[in-house]
């Protein structure tokens, strides 16, 4: 029997404006619009918009949600104040990644979470059944809101137009809640591409014309409607992760490079602590390098990688950079690799790793 796919608050939206829609993590969405190359370059060079409705938000609510929060992720929640985000992962007791979300505080006792797509029921099961004894209120609000995301240089001369909120004021990671086209919204300084730009939350019901308000005054500063198929490049090329490559129930956050999300030192205690205080204190076995390659090939995840003819580790994200025109990709290889000379396998060519800090485009 075949899923039945959702459809986001935008959904008309994308049909209106030619959007080609594909089967995404349950959903019906948008690969893109027009030419995708076109697209990332928008975002890149001017700025792009997209629908990320289809994302989960939890709210938790009490007088304990920081303590439990900060008793859930490695990150410091603690450290947050009212309109301020934190990113982080949700682990397992033995330090592999549940996911990776952002949670946004709005008040001491009200907390509102940006969890994936496809791993939202999960993750909100996993939130709800660690809370107990701390007498806070778990609540899937997901139904409930759209999420458009706003990327690129000129995301903050679009927006000045539809919002007499300060947002210029606003710093990377945090958000305040405005008006923007006569729409009540969270307006986050986040996004998933490498560039500057806004990620608005609003109410479902006002999603449709919140986007076509902000695609007219977008379009003469050059923004483009973007789909899913560039997300990957612009965060690949930026050297974000993606749940399932960079980090997975297996991967660590230490493993998949966002061991400054791991705050061992923190006063409270969390979920998986003491299998990352282990694994930091014996030396963390694989790291995740990102690289280009000056081949016309691309290296997939699950690609070998290789030194001496040993395999030392695997591809786990690869596409080709737009941008660059050159394949780029980021792999998860043994610690002791990490001065060796990296390669592929295509098709029988060894092809070498040009190892480069992200992002990868600058």
């Amino acid at each position: 029997m075949s899923e039945t796919l959702r459809r986001t608050p935008l959904f008309d939206f994308h049909v209106r404006h030619g959007g080609r829609i594909v089967p995404f993590a349950g959903w019906e969405m948008p690969v893109q619009y027009g030419p995708i190359l076109d697209e990332h370059r928008a975002v890149r060079e001017a700025a792009g918009l997209f629908d990320v409705s289809h994302m989960g938000e939890v709210r938790v609510t009490g007088a304990r949600a920081g303590e439990y929060l900060d008793s859930l992720v490695p990150n410091d929640v603690s450290a947050a104040t009212d309109g301020k985000a934190v990113y982080s992962c949700l682990c397992h007791p033995h330090g592999g990644c549940v996911d990776d979300l952002i949670i946004y505080r709005i008040s001491a006792d009200n907390y509102f979470i940006c969890v994936n797509a496809g791993n939202k029921d999960k993750d909100f099961t996993w939130i709800r059944d660690h809370a107990a004894g701390f007498g806070v209120t778990v609540t899937d609000e997901s139904d409930a809101w759209g999420q458009l995301a706003l990327q690129g240089p000129k995301a903050h001369d679009i927006l000045e137009t539809l919002t007499s909120a300060p947002i210029r004021a606003i710093k990377r990671f945090g958000f305040a809640i405005g008006i923007v086209a006569g729409v009540e919204c969270i307006i986050s300084r986040t996004g998933y591409t490498g560039e500057d730009g806004f990620e608005l939350y609003c109410p479902a019901a006002s999603a449709d014309a919140l986007a076509e308000a902000v695609f007219n005054a977008g379009t003469p500063l050059g923004l483009k409607l973007a789909g899913l198929g560039c997300r990957d490049s612009l965060r690949l090329e930026a050297g974000y992760p993606l749940y399932g490559h960079e980090i997975t129930d297996s991967i660590t956050p230490l493993e998949g490079g966002l061991a400054w999300t791991v705050k061992l030192g923190k006063k409270a205690d969390f979920i998986g602590r003491s299998a990352l205080q282990a694994q930091k204190d014996a030396g963390v076995p694989r790291r995740l390098v990102h690289f280009i390659l000056n081949d016309r090939r691309i290296a997939r995840g699950g690609t070998p990688v290789l030194v001496g003819g040993k395999v030392v580790g695997e591809v786990v994200s690869g596409t080709l950079s737009p941008l660059l025109n050159q394949p780029i990709g980021a792999a998860l290889i043994a610690s002791s690799a990490n001065d060796a000379e990296l390669v592929v396998d295509l098709r029988g060519n060894l092809v070498p790793l040009v190892v480069k800090k992200a992002p990868l485009h600058k």
